[in-house]
């Protein structure tokens, strides 16, 4: 059996608030990668709709009711990513040709909450979807918090992929889960991999024995302008003044890495537009289990007991009339 496969993180610009023609630019860019001989493919956290820049770069917008955060927030609502959505039928097919493997982030609608997603695109199977479990402090003004059941793996052909969301890697009982499955390749999505999050990518792939893939976009004020325009902003008076008040220049920096299983950083980008590429030895996932064995022999089952609840949480169960009486009775 071939253990090496090749990997790709797509670190590029993104089209905030604009997702028709981000998936499309999604779809050129994961070609790219594919001619590249990627066997897997990572993008950035929510490369698709945009990460809420505006929260993380000014104070303002963080009062709910700021009339550009009300704004950008229904125009949001009205452009995500919605259950099956037909929208990335085309990207799916590119993975399905290409048997490939591409883990990209999003913005997800589910009823009226938006949530920050990951979407493991599998061929000719399910998308495979994580929400992040826990927004950061400015992301909870947009972001819903995910369940535990998105914490799923992919077993493809070559060996099983798993993804996390930015400070989800800062949550040990998350790696921990995440660890308990065995991925052999981890995506990383963070919108700039600054050196702290580097430090976390690092220790996730040493913690865990398995190649990570921290993957980064690159951003600036005009980019974002661009897809606001794009989106449809022109009806947006209030977003157009608070985006306006952004800093110039780049807002996302880039810094994507690839990881070995021993913490060893094998390929990093800078802060321009790229594809990172790397071979991957996949047998070396197992080299690192002398030394750690964080889900076996390190483990501690007598002292330590993680569960995992993995039903869908929706807030409302409905119960009818019949069902309740019949557990009365019980």
């Amino acid at each position: 059996m071939n253990h090496r496969i090749r990997a790709a993180i797509v670190q590029e610009a993104p089209l905030p608030l604009a997702i028709d023609e981000g998936i499309e630019r999604a779809v050129g860019l994961t070609k790219a990668a594919i001619e590249t001989g990627a066997n897997v493919i990572a993008f950035g956290e929510c490369f698709l709709g945009g990460y809420p820049a505006w929260l993380q770069h000014l104070p303002g917008p963080s009062l709910w009711d700021h009339p550009g955060t009300r704004e950008l927030h229904k125009l949001l609502l009205d452009k995500a990513i919605r259950g099956a959505d037909p929208r990335l039928e085309q990207l799916q097919w590119v993975v399905d040709l290409a048997g490939v493997a591409v883990a990209i982030g999003g913005i997800e609608r589910v009823r009226s909450s938006l949530y920050n997603t990951q979407f493991l695109l599998r061929p000719k199977q399910p998308i495979l979807l994580h929400r992040k479990l826990v927004p950061a402090a400015p992301e909870r003004m947009v972001f819903g918090a995910g369940d535990g059941s998105t914490l799923e793996i992919h077993q493809a052909s070559w060996g099983r992929v798993g993804q996390l969301v930015s400070d989800e890697h800062w949550m040990p009982l998350a790696r921990a889960a995440m660890h308990h499955a065995g991925e052999d390749v981890h995506v990383s999505a963070w919108t700039s991999v600054r050196d702290i999050d580097l430090l976390a990518a690092c220790h996730y792939a040493y913690e865990g024995s398995a190649f990570v893939l921290a993957a980064g976009s690159v951003l600036t004020r005009d980019q974002l302008m661009h897809g606001f325009a794009r989106a449809g902003g022109e009806h947006f008076r209030a977003a157009r003044e608070l985006l306006d008040r952004l800093p110039a220049g780049a807002l996302h920096t880039g810094g994507s890495a690839i990881i070995a299983p021993d913490g060893v950083v094998v390929a990093q980008a800078d802060d321009s537009a790229q594809i990172l590429t790397a071979s991957l030895d996949l047998s070396e996932t197992d080299h690192g289990l002398a030394a750690m064995d964080i889900d076996g022999r390190h483990a501690r089952p007598d002292v330590f007991e993680l569960r995992v609840d993995r039903r869908q949480r929706s807030g409302i169960v409905d119960i009818d009339a019949d069902a309740e009486d019949e557990s009365r009775a019980a």
